[in-house]
């Protein structure tokens, strides 16, 4: 089985192309998702993005335009260096921002060394997980749904700061660390299709 992220705009497209590669597809809606059953065994399953469940009629069409975003959602990426939250009104960004910091790397060096060298790692990374909760209080206060992704550990302590991680409705993988390329494609991501595919 594979996965792919594939934009709301391109999905009638992506469809076409998976019956072109393996004839007739019967769609109907299952547990929540498009699905998708080809008649040489192969099949699809396409979900919502922001966690939504589609209940909506078998098409294409129809799915797509369950795919638009919330009228109020945030974004918020953190990894150890570095840290990117949005507000968005649908595909409006109302307010962002990104930021680094410099969180020292592990040493080889033993005994002493070693200890100041980890009690000053731990102290950077603290000073940018706050960074990172002050700004995702500012920039997302309310926000009623929010997607998240970065490091596991960073992430959890961010979110458990700011007292939002009931409001996590998706969850983004691999996301690197958080310049201002990644934090754009992030944004796109956040509004794809998760497509499973399994070839027969």
């Amino acid at each position: 089985m594979s996965e792919v992220l594939v934009t709301p705009g391109r999905l009638d497209r992506w469809t076409s192309n998976f019956l072109g590669r393996h004839g007739a597809t019967t769609l109907n809606t299952v547990d929540g998702a498009l699905v998708g059953f080809a008649g040489d065994g192969s099949w699809f399953e396409a979900r919502l993005p922001f966690g939504r469940r589609y209940v909506g009629p078998a098409t294409t069409e129809a799915f797509e335009v369950a795919c638009a975003p919330p009228d109020d959602w945030g974004l918020l990426l953190v990894r150890k260096g570095g840290f990117a939250v949005a507000r968005l009104n649908g595909s409006t960004v109302l307010a962002d921002k990104v930021g680094q910091r410099h969180v020292q790397g592990r040493t080889k060096a033993g005994g002493w060394s070693q200890k100041r060298y980890a009690r000053r790692r731990d102290q950077q990374a603290e000073e940018a997980y706050r960074a990172a909760a002050d700004h995702a209080t500012r920039v997302l206060a309310d926000t009623p749904a929010l997607v998240v992704g970065g490091d596991r550990v960073a992430l959890e302590t961010v979110l458990s700061r700011t007292g939002m991680t009931d409001r996590v409705v998706a969850r983004l993988a691999d996301v690197r660390e958080p310049r201002r390329g990644v934090f754009e494609e992030a944004l796109l991501d956040a509004s794809a299709v998760t497509i499973s595919v399994t070839n027969a």
